[in-house]
This record gives C-alpha cells, sequence and structure tokens, in this order.
C-alpha cells in the first residue's frame, strides 16, 4: 500500500492518518477509516483509491464540495504536498504527506505555513513602525492579522474615554475595507476577552454553549473566531519606574475555514502581532493628538491676533482728559476687556468689565460686550442707562452660566464724572483735595437678572485727579506662598506713582504685580486703566 499519509486540521487539532487501503473513506459516519466532526462535512464525502502508483481522490457527490489545493474537484490525482479540503470552510483541512521524506510530526507543508507566518509577523511589525495616522496604522494591523492568521475577516474595537470598546476599523482578506453595518458578528466574545485580557478561540461557533448569540455570524458561514486583546505596555527605564499596563482594545478575526485559525503557532504570532501593535496604535493616537494640539495652538494664535485687534488703542488723549489701559490675558485670549469713547465732543466714555471664566468662551462674551458698549452708549444718555440695556441683551441670549462685571464712566469737560458699576471692583479716585474714594454705587453684575435695577453717582474731578480702574487678576493676584496682593498694596502702588504720566501708571501697577507674583502661575486675566482729569481746556 502506499507510504502516503494525511496530515488533518480540524477542531479536535492536528494529527497524522496513514492511507491504509484502497477504498480509503472519508465522511462524517462511525463507519469510514478518517471520520470527521463538521457542519460541511457529508456523512459519506470522499475517498481515495489506489491505481498503482497513482492515488485518486474522488468526491461523493458531497453536499459542500471536495477542493484541492482551493479547486474543487469531482476526481483529481493527489500528490505529496497536495491540500485537501472538505467544505467551504467549515469542513477539515487534509494535507498529503510522504511518510518516507518526513520526519514523525511534523510536515513540511506545517513547517512551510510557520515561516509563512513569521515571514508575516515580521513584515507586519516592520510596517507598524512607520504608522502615524491613526486609521493607517488599524488598517496596518488588521491586514498583518489576516495575513498571519489565513482568517477572512477582521476588526478593531479601541476603548472610548468611558471605558466602552467602539468600532474602528474592519477588513477582509485582500485588504478589503469592510464597515460594521456590514460586519455581523456579537459583541460578546470581543466584550469578553476586554474584560478578562485573555486571548478567547471558538473552534466552532455551531458547537459553542452561545451559538444562538452568533446567529448572524453562523448564518455567513463563519465558524472559527479569535479574539486577542490588545494590552499597551509601558517602556520604563527601570523597574522602579514601572507603570501599570493597560488594555486599549481588542482584536477580532474570524473565518469558515474551522483549522486556519485553530494552530497554536498562530495564536502566538496573534499575541506578539497585538503587542506590537498596542504600541503602534497608542503612538498614532499620541501624534494625532499633537496634530491637534498644534492645530488649536495655531488657532488661538490667529484668536488672540484677532483680539488684540478689536482691543482699542491703549492710549487715549483729549484736550481735558488723558487715559490709559493695558489687558494681560491668563492664557493666549482672556475675559477682560476695556474700551474708550473719545469723540463725542463734550465727554470721555470709557469701560473696564470682566468676563466670568477664562479661554475662547471669555474671549468671546468679551468681544460681545465692547460691541454693546460701543452701539449703546452712543445711543443712550446715562452710563446706567447704558448698563441697563446691556444686562437685558445679555440675558436675552440665555447664555448659561455667564455673567460680566463692567464699570462704565463718562467725564465731561467740567470734570463731572458720572459712573455705574456693575459688580465690578469698585475703582480708586485719588486727587490732592479729595483724597482717596471708591466708585461703589450701581448694581449686581450683569447676565443673570434680566430685571435688575442700576443706579448711578456723579462726583466732581479736579485738575490732576486721578481715576484707577482695575479687575481682579490684580487685587487677587496670589503670590507664590499664597498671599493676595490686595487693594491696600494696589492704593500703595498707585499712590507711589500718581503723579507720573499715565502709561507709566499703568505699567508700574502691573510690574508691582508681576514682582509679587514671581514664581507662581498667573491665574486670571489681568487688566488696569489709568483716567486723569486735566482740566476743561487744558492741553494734554
Amino acid at each position: 500500500m502506499s507510504t502516503l499519509r494525511l496530515l488533518v486540521r480540524d477542531s479536535l487539532g492536528e494529527r497524522e492518518v496513514p492511507i491504509t487501503k484502497s477504498p480509503f473513506t472519508i465522511g462524517r459516519r462511525d463507519e469510514n477509516d478518517l471520520r470527521l466532526p463538521g457542519g460541511e462535512v457529508s456523512r459519506e464525502h470522499a475517498e481515495i483509491v489506489a491505481d498503482g502508483k497513482r492515488l485518486i481522490l474522488k468526491d461523493r457527490t458531497s453536499r459542500y464540495g471536495t477542493f484541492v489545493n482551493d479547486e474543487a474537484v469531482t476526481t483529481c490525482d493527489i500528490r505529496p504536498g497536495d491540500r485537501i479540503r472538505l467544505g467551504r470552510g467549515g469542513g477539515a483541512d487534509l494535507v498529503v504527506v510522504d511518510a518516507d521524506s518526513t520526519s514523525p510530526g511534523r510536515s513540511p507543508t506545517a513547517a512551510r505555513d510557520d515561516l509563512r507566518q513569521i515571514t508575516a509577523l515580521l513584515e507586519g511589525v516592520r510596517a507598524l513602525g512607520s504608522g502615524r495616522v491613526l486609521q493607517d496604522v488599524l488598517a496596518l494591523v488588521l491586514d498583518a492579522s489576516l495575513d498571519v492568521s489565513g482568517a477572512e475577516r477582521g476588526f478593531i474595537m479601541l476603548a472610548a474615554a468611558d471605558g466602552a470598546l467602539e468600532f474602528k476599523l474592519a477588513r477582509a482578506r485582500g485588504k478589503q475595507p469592510l464597515t460594521d453595518s456590514t460586519f455581523a458578528t456579537s459583541r460578546k466574545i470581543p466584550e469578553e476577552v476586554f474584560q478578562t485580557g485573555e486571548t478567547r478561540s471558538v473552534a466552532d461557533l455551531l458547537d459553542a454553549d452561545t451559538a444562538s448569540a452568533h446567529s448572524g455570524t453562523v448564518a455567513l458561514g463563519i465558524r472559527h473566531v479569535v479574539c486577542v486583546p490588545l494590552n499597551y505596555v509601558h517602556y520604563v527605564e527601570s523597574a522602579d519606574a514601572r507603570a501599570a499596563d493597560r488594555r486599549i482594545g481588542v482584536l477580532y478575526l474570524d473565518s469558515r475555514e474551522r483549522g486556519a485559525l485553530a494552530a497554536g503557532t498562530t495564536r502566538t504570532a496573534l499575541e506578539t502581532l497585538a503587542a506590537e501593535a498596542s504600541v503602534a496604535i497608542e503612538n498614532a493616537k499620541l501624534y494625532r493628538e499633537k496634530l491637534e494640539k498644534v492645530r488649536m495652538d495655531s488657532e488661538m494664535r490667529i484668536a488672540a491676533e484677532i483680539q488684540r485687534a478689536l482691543q482699542p488703542k491703549p492710549r487715549a488723549t483729549l484736550p481735558f482728559v488723558d487715559a490709559a489701559a493695558a489687558a494681560v490675558p491668563c492664557r493666549s485670549i482672556g475675559g477682560d476687556f476695556f474700551d474708550y469713547l473719545d469723540d463725542v465732543g463734550e465727554s470721555f466714555g470709557f469701560t473696564v468689565g470682566d468676563v466670568a471664566g477664562k479661554g475662547p468662551p471669555a474671549a468671546l462674551l468679551s468681544a460681545l460686550m465692547q460691541g454693546m458698549f460701543a452701539t449703546y452708549a452712543y445711543s443712550l444718555d446715562t452710563p446706567s442707562s447704558t448698563v441697563a440695556h446691556i444686562n437685558r441683551a445679555l440675558c436675552r441670549r440665555g447664555i448659561e452660566s455667564r455673567f460680566v462685571t463692567i464699570l462704565l464712566g463718562s467725564l465731561s469737560t467740567d470734570g463731572m464724572l458720572t459712573y455705574c458699576n456693575g459688580g465690578h471692583n469698585p475703582p480708586f479716585v485719588i486727587g490732592p483735595r479729595t483724597g482717596v474714594r471708591r466708585l461703589e454705587s450701581g448694581g449686581p453684575v450683569i447676565g443673570l437678572l434680566q430685571m435688575a435695577t442700576f443706579d448711578q453717582e456723579s462726583i466732581q474731578l479736579d485738575p490732576g485727579d486721578v481715576v484707577i480702574l482695575f479687575s481682579d487678576g490684580v487685587s487677587e493676584a496670589m503670590s507664590q506662598s499664597g498671599e493676595e496682593f490686595g487693594d491696600d498694596r494696589l492704593l500703595q502702588v498707585a499712590q507711589a506713582n500718581v503723579d507720573l504720566p499715565v502709561d507709566t501708571q499703568v505699567d508700574r501697577i502691573v510690574e508691582a504685580v508681576r514682582t509679587f507674583t514671581l514664581g507662581a502661575p498667573q491665574s486670571d486675566d489681568i487688566t488696569v486703566m489709568v483716567v486723569r482729569y486735566l482740566g476743561a481746556g487744558q492741553p494734554a
């Protein structure tokens, strides 16, 4: 009889069976010479017949067909190295082995398959090193996994911020993209693998205890499943610096060929690839986050330039008044604002305000406040009516959890200062005759109570009197030891420099705050304005 044997790979594992008689019958019935379980193996599936030195494989009108080297056959000569497949993929794989030239327990075909797996694994790992875009890296992982395992389909799910698995990418053999809507499968296996962190292999979904949960997958002819966790390993320089590894997702593969994913070498190769893939995926995510940060930084720089362009010139000079201001945002853009109305003839209008919060939302609202100030201050007579109209307009917009403090003043040529304080830090008025007083009349912060009422007060300034306006980023600035700059320290700096030009006074106050907070991070926007009354018809 022939010295040829069959290397059998099915759900039971890998084994060698000698061809001891002719005909040598193969099928699901117990009476066959080679009995094979499986949904696509017929009761009397095929037989091998010896004809002299020839071995002939014959299909016995099986339901799902017989294939030699992936070609459907009814009668075919077989030789060492030929691969016989029973069924479309859910049956068994048989490889013809020559016993005289093969060491026991190992076929040249198996060795060739292992070498192919190693080659595919190395190529996949090498390709992952060049990946930068996350979707490209995911595609590389899936293509390498399909090549290593011989699976027909695969997908990757990654953990979201809340820990839930999200479908990211699916591929079929031959680098064919699939969508989550066409990739019918149960989430049960991926979620179990993600929770346990252990690879799971299902030899046949029809034999699984949870077969009903995989009905959609089984309907496509899929039988064998392997799911591997993606565990991100932190590489550190010393054992003391080791951080906890974390699970970032799962790699899922399935196939109609039952034997294709069952080998232990395939599982080992997939776990090795998954370990490298986890690092590549995390690196791609970090690279994407870095690109996003660069884009955001660029947009913030543009926003900061626009905000600076929207601010008025830092110095305003009229025959009867001289004013200067500066705004130092806590971040690239801030929520403090100031503005002047210096072209209305007999009076000089000015405002300083502070929007609750920081960053882009506060900056947008501060720009809106500047527009409202310019609109209403021109059309209304008094500071209190202007603040009331701005408050109602802001409340109507219904901006949740946003309010604004504002001080609005109008200084006429005769030195009469009329102001309204909407919840803002009371400015100082410093003069030789009046000494020091605070501007506190007005009402609550604006943007919260639509029907709030606002008062105003008028005081007489003498030539040389100055008004010091500031935001809470000045008075509440914190030193490295946690001490506040405070109103008293601000007043001391202002009085010490009251006779200097207004722009120098602004610089001295800002410099004093920075010196006080040296070594501590700036926690709020800093805005300072100094207004000096010169007297009627006096040159600046």
